[in-house]
């Protein structure tokens, strides 16, 4: 930052002190999503955005427990910094935090004086470019499911579902929703200005669903990373839990992050729409989806990155975990909504709540762009339920095999970059070993008696 923007940041100072600010937090996204911040007073902002804020780069490497990971870059080198400075652009007050502001922080790496390899956010605007060098703009619309927990002592985990009504799916008020969650956390949410438009009760007990207006990937990408650390505080700020895992629960469904998906050309216009074209659908279209397809089984990787995540497929789920598309086919794992023109679009419905939102954006982009780049067709649309295995092919079906799927495309893989692609694929793997030496309740509930 040099000396010349310091009066834009005087600017900024005087808006946040007339509207009674003095605080600003600077969050950015880690390699799960999770929100990394830091408190800066006000009278600190032009240091903070001339030197940057200094963080231990093995913060990307680090997990939900705390263990750090041994990722390159990060322990082996002796634990070294990245760089986080103040994004003053996306500054927005907190509406439930008085005195307190939040913005994005941009990501350097000292070393290089270019981004960190492991920002998702950096990650992203690299696919993007490659976009914009085939004259395409993507458009995303997120959707985004998560279920309220309330404390529970007695409980296994020590929460159950806030409130454990069932059969409300596709409900608003006060029936599946005592305390009025929804309506609070919809007011704040449009307060805080990332683009939340409607809000409903989802199929199973505390499950609640929020969707965000559509915008350009980047923009989109913010907004729900943003949304999902929001709903997170409102919760916390109520004593009570809100989780995207995947699947909380044995006895309930799991929680989806859907992606709409579609491209502008250099004119403005819907690159997806074609009266004349198949299905209504240009040949753009068509081949994005095509290859989405094709990279399905590495798309996973991103898509579902926990070894929780896939506890959430199997029939009757409506988790797609075959590799098919339908036309306004909700059992299909690509659904092409029923409008056309300005409106025309896929629907990802792969992913699931826990993952990254700049991972699964950047990761459905680059597969779509490698589709159009091929210029192939997709195989006839899903007719009528899907979940047949004589019709389609089988996703992966656990994390290990999903990261290996991810490591064999070469041709993603090339597009996301090497060295994010080692971080993730070694941060993983780690995870899933974890697990792997873990004992578990239903170990102990089934074998420790009897054997």
């Amino acid at each position: 930052m040099s000396a010349s923007h310091i009066p834009d940041i005087r600017q900024y100072q005087e808006w946040l002190s007339t509207e009674g600010i003095d605080v600003v937090r600077v969050t950015y996204p880690d390699l799960i999503g999770t929100d990394r911040a830091r408190d800066v007073l006000v009278d600190h902002l032009p240091s903070a955005c001339a030197h940057g804020l200094a963080f231990c780069k093995a913060v990307y490497h680090t997990t939900p427990q705390g263990d750090v990971v041994p990722v390159a870059g990060g322990l082996e080198a002796g634990l070294p910094d990245i760089s986080v400075r103040p994004d003053l652009s996306t500054l927005a007050a907190l509406p439930w935090e008085p005195g307190v502001a939040t913005c994005l922080g941009e990501v350097t790496d000292p070393a290089t004086g270019g981004p960190a390899p492991e920002s998702p956010r950096d990650l992203l605007r690299t696919v993007l470019a490659r976009c914009a060098e085939h004259g395409l703009r993507p458009v995303i619309g997120p959707e985004l499911e998560y279920f309220l927990l309330a404390p529970a002592p007695g409980a296994p985990a020590g929460w159950c579902r806030a409130s454990e009504t069932t059969g409300s799916v596709y409900t608003a008020g006060l029936r599946a929703d005592p305390e009025n969650h929804l309506l609070r956390t919809l007011r704040q949410l449009r307060d805080l200005g990332i683009g939340a438009v409607t809000g409903n009760h989802e199929f199973d007990g505390g499950q609640y669903e929020i969707n965000l207006t559509h915008s350009e990937a980047l923009d989109a990408a913010d907004r729900a990373f943003r949304f999902k650390s929001a709903v997170k505080e409102l919760a916390r700020q109520e004593g009570n839990l809100a989780t995207f895992m995947a699947k909380p629960f044995t006895d309930a469904g799991g929680s989806g992050f859907h992606l709409h998906l579609s491209c502008e050309d250099a004119d403005g216009r819907n690159a997806f729409d074609d009266p004349s074209g198949a299905y209504g659908l240009s040949a753009t279209a068509r081949h994005a989806i095509a290859g989405v397809l094709a990279h399905a089984p590495a798309l996973a990787a991103l898509a579902n990155p926990t070894i929780n995540s896939f506890k959430r497929f199997g029939p009757d789920t409506l988790a797609p975990w075959l590799i098919d598309w339908g036309l306004d086919n909700r059992s299909a794992m690509v659904r092409i909504p029923p409008e056309r023109g300005s409106g025309a679009r896929l629907e990802l419905r792969l992913g699931d709540a826990s993952a990254n939102p700049y991972l699964l954006i950047a990761g459905t982009i680059a597969a779509a762009l490698l589709g159009v780049q091929a210029g192939e067709e997709p195989p006839t649309p899903l007719e009528g339920y899907g979940y047949d295995t004589a019709r389609s092919a089988v996703l992966p079906m656990t994390l290990p095999a999903a990261l290996d799927a991810l490591e064999a495309d070469t041709e993603l893989t090339d597009v996301l970059g090497k060295d994010f692609t080692t971080s993730f694929l070694t941060y993983k793997r780690d995870e899933a070993e974890r697990f792997g030496r873990h004992v578990t309740d239903w170990e102990f509930t089934e074998y420790a008696y009897h054997l």
